[in-house]
């Protein structure tokens, strides 16, 4: 049996493949300074895992999409004076996210807001799960009322799958610090559910 292998396809794969091995030592970034279509590569590469990312900040797919596109605006602006390789541009994406989402919920002052549309999503969408709905609305409602900082660590490091000392790199701290941080705010996280359970 002849297999007939499609050329375009072939050729689509080698290029991926080789966009992530010259992703991993630089030279990626090095040729996207110069070139759009590189560049363009390298924001199909990393725009799920941010828009991800915002979404899981704000519960609200248009206003992660907004400040997804926010990021991607100031990675533009921001390019010609980033120096690193593709692990440090994936933090300082992560470090750009973080920053626009802040700004994004101080600017708005629509937590509250966020919480009831994603509760009425979850309810409209599943259907009567009320168990799962009330559990995740008060994930949720016990998350938004974390600071900022807490928010960015547990979802950077549950959500996200970054190491601590990638996170310390998002938020230029040291590892210790991000530890430490990252125990109180899931010990802030738990008392806040265990209250609210107490009062259903």
């Amino acid at each position: 049996m002849v297999m007939i292998v499609d050329a375009e396809r072939l050729r689509r794969t080698i290029s991926v493949d080789n966009d992530s091995r010259a992703a991993n030592d630089g030279r990626l970034i090095a040729r996207a300074r110069g070139d759009p279509e590189v560049f363009v590569r390298l924001y199909h590469m990393h725009y799920d895992a941010i828009f991800r990312y915002c979404a899981h900040r704000l519960f609200e797919r248009a206003s992660a999409e907004d400040v997804t596109s926010q990021v991607f605006l100031k990675v533009v602006e921001k390019f010609g004076s980033f120096k690193g390789d593709e692990q440090q541009f994936r933090n300082w994406l992560y470090k750009i996210a973080t920053n626009a989402v802040n700004h994004h919920l101080r600017k708005t002052a629509r937590r509250n807001s966020l919480l009831e549309r994603a509760c009425e999503q979850v309810n409209s969408s599943v259907g009567d799960c009320r168990v799962s709905s009330a559990k995740l609305a008060l994930l949720r409602e016990a998350m938004l009322a974390l600071k900022p900082r807490y928010q960015t660590i547990i979802t950077l490091r549950f959500f996200e799958n970054l190491k601590l000392t990638e996170i310390a790199e998002v938020l230029g701290s040291s590892p210790g610090t991000v530890r430490s941080q990252m125990a109180r705010a899931l010990a802030k996280l738990r008392i806040r559910i265990a209250s609210a359970q107490q009062e259903i």
